[in-house]
């Protein structure tokens, strides 16, 4: 484990903690001016005769209580070593991602609302949420005003719970703060790097890991496999799956299995967090 993501620890270790002794009152979904969906009898998303049968979310159709066609939501997370990005014991959050429910997906879905200044926004609306976001959810090159534009644009703008039609009295740019609100209250709850550690598997330059034992190990975390992403034989992302009852800002995340175009893990091989042998990598 280098030393630079060592004393990057020790850097946010102070504004985590104060971070996390307000969350609980900050992060509560649908805390933004103007109200969400209320759903106390939704369905669950990829199930019942309109999962995976929606038309594209670009021409308004789907509900406000079912995640449609993009019901099946990755939290998707990253490790990265070059340079070293984010805590020393902590993966970083990539994106909260609606697929398909057989595994594709739609992306850019409303040029109108490709939101710039989502650090503003965000900040002027949760400070908490943000100065969690300033330390969890990194760009590896610095940009993570830039990395907060694509996630929203590609992905948030495709969830058509998110769409302004359906909260009262809405707010410009409040469903961007819901979307990283609840991206990071889905973060939370998988410490991927704990998993792993627990289970003797540690950031090595040397060591190797078979990748039926990492997958054994992280399926543990929600109940489900995992998707895992590798790039020049090292294992850089982990991909977590949820259908959703009701919508995405006060709805039920339910683990499931990843989608069908979805690879839970390299077939076989030999797997290390720095070192890894195998060709896998995702696209997107």
């Amino acid at each position: 484990m280098s030393s630079t993501r060592a004393l990057k620890a020790v850097a946010v270790a102070a504004a985590a903690v104060a971070w996390l002794a307000l969350a609980a009152a900050s992060f509560a979904p649908g805390a933004q001016a103007g109200t969400p969906p209320s759903c106390p009898h939704a369905a669950l998303s990829c199930h019942g005769a309109e999962a995976g049968t929606g038309t594209s979310i670009a021409d308004g159709s789907g509900r406000c209580c079912f995640l449609s066609p993009g019901g099946q939501l990755l939290q998707t997370q990253f490790w990265d070593t070059h340079p070293p990005t984010g805590p020393d014991d902590s993966w970083t959050l990539h994106g909260l991602w609606p697929d398909h429910c057989d595994g594709t997906y739609d992306s850019y879905c409303d040029a109108s609302r490709a939101y710039s200044d989502i650090g503003g926004v965000v900040g002027g609306a949760a400070p908490e949420l943000l100065a969690f976001m300033q330390t969890y959810w990194k760009d590896y090159q610095g940009h993570d005003e830039r990395l907060w534009q694509h996630e929203w644009s590609k992905h948030g703008t495709c969830i058509n719970t998110l769409r302004p039609s359906c909260y009262a009295d809405y707010r410009p740019r409040q469903e961007l703060v819901d979307y990283f609100r609840r991206a990071v209250d889905v973060f939370r709850g998988l410490d991927t790097y704990r998993a792993l550690a627990e289970a003797g598997i540690t950031p090595s330059t040397s060591q190797t890991y078979d990748a039926r034992r990492l997958q054994t190990v992280l399926s543990q975390v929600t109940g489900h496999r995992v998707t895992l992403g590798c790039r020049r034989g090292a294992l850089k992302e982990v991909w977590y799956h949820f259908n959703v009852r009701g919508s995405l800002q006060t709805g039920d995340f339910v683990p499931t299995e990843p989608g069908s175009s979805h690879a839970a893990a390299p077939a076989a091989g030999s797997l290390g967090t720095e070192l890894l042998q195998s060709p896998f990598f995702p696209l997107g």
